[in-house]
């Protein structure tokens, strides 16, 4: 058997009286990329940075190229990348010397720093920019940048903290055409952490996580085939009326998501005749999808990632005017 790139049983993290995470358990294995799904405060950063030794878990253990990330700190930091949330390059330094940087922290023997510094560079489309100051760069090359500096030191085990948070879809879908370049060249295992669904939908399985606690892992399409119901959202003039008639007349247990009435239903397509035909109260605008992995993140959390998301920032507001 393989030993797994990453190894966690019953990892905990708490702060005073909130429990960040709430003893997970997974496995990543070698060569993989590995997706966390959820929405802001939802675990995911919190559970990078036990893997990654910046912070202390609070219970459980786990293993990262196959080094304790308590005991054996050093050596899980000398096998990791770790691309952070928020960006952590020097702006006032070019491309090469940020990565010089970086390799004299990493003890990069001497003589492999130039024809690496090149390797990566080029890999991320950096090259011909490698001698321009960083502040001078758009958000996606300094994104590219950070890319490149965490796989300088050829580590085992690449983690990408939101990687493309905060850029435009054309950049983000660039940046996702370099890590896929990157995973066709590099014996690497990939650990992501994301709340965009088209970019889970990159990941050979998934993890979804909420409210500091892993609600399923498998792959994309499994984890779409799980929900089976094609999804349905309806517009009207009565949201309260519209849910009503659903259990009154059909059966269907529905609830406002995003500012629609959104249900499941076996072949949506078929249903909506009956819809109009039946419902009795008037109806805007229907829209009828396959599943998704929102769908997949409602069925199993009752929530779509969006409406997690509002309610996680809404609570966290609260807690800090509960503060003042």
């Amino acid at each position: 058997m393989t030993t797994p790139a990453i190894s966690v049983r019953g990892l905990a993290k708490r702060y005073g009286a909130v429990e960040a995470v709430k003893g997970v358990d997974f496995e990543v294995r070698q060569g993989e990329v590995f997706g966390f799904l959820g929405p802001n405060g939802a675990g995911k950063t919190t559970t990078i940075s036990m893997l990654c030794t910046l912070a202390n878990p609070t219970g459980g253990s786990a293993t990262v190229a196959g080094f304790d990330v308590v005991t054996r700190r050093d050596d899980v930091r000398r096998n990791i990348g770790l691309v952070f949330q928020d960006p952590t390059v020097d702006g006032y330094l070019t491309a090469a010397q940020n990565l010089r940087f970086h390799a004299e922290l990493y003890s990069v023997p001497k003589d492999v720093v130039e024809p690496r510094m090149r390797q990566v560079l080029e890999m991320v489309g950096l090259q011909d920019r490698r001698d321009d100051r960083v502040d001078t760069y758009s958000g996606g090359m300094k994104r590219r940048l950070e890319i490149a500096r965490g796989l300088l030191h050829s580590p085992r085990v690449l983690f990408l903290d939101e990687p493309t948070v905060g850029l435009d879809p054309q950049t983000r879908s660039a940046i996702w055409g370099y890590i896929n370049e990157l995973r066709r060249t590099e014996d690497i295992t990939i650990f992501l952490t994301t709340h965009y669904m088209e970019e889970a939908e990159h990941a050979d399985r998934i993890a979804i996580i909420d409210h500091g606690e892993i609600v399923v892992i498998d792959t994309p399409q499994a984890l779409k085939a799980s929900v089976g119901e094609d999804r349905v959202r309806i517009q009207s003039d009565d949201d309260a009326a519209a849910i009503a008639a659903l259990k009154e007349r059909f059966g269907i247990e529905a609830a406002v998501s995003e500012g629609q009435v959104s249900f499941s239903v076996p072949a949506g397509e078929e249903f909506v005749p009956r819809l109009f035909a039946e419902l009795g109260v008037p109806i805007r605008a229907v829209h009828v999808a396959r599943p998704s992995l929102d769908d997949v993140f409602m069925s199993y959390t009752g929530s779509t990632i969006r409406d997690a998301e509002a309610s996680s920032g809404m609570a966290e507001f609260m807690r800090a005017m509960a503060r003042r």
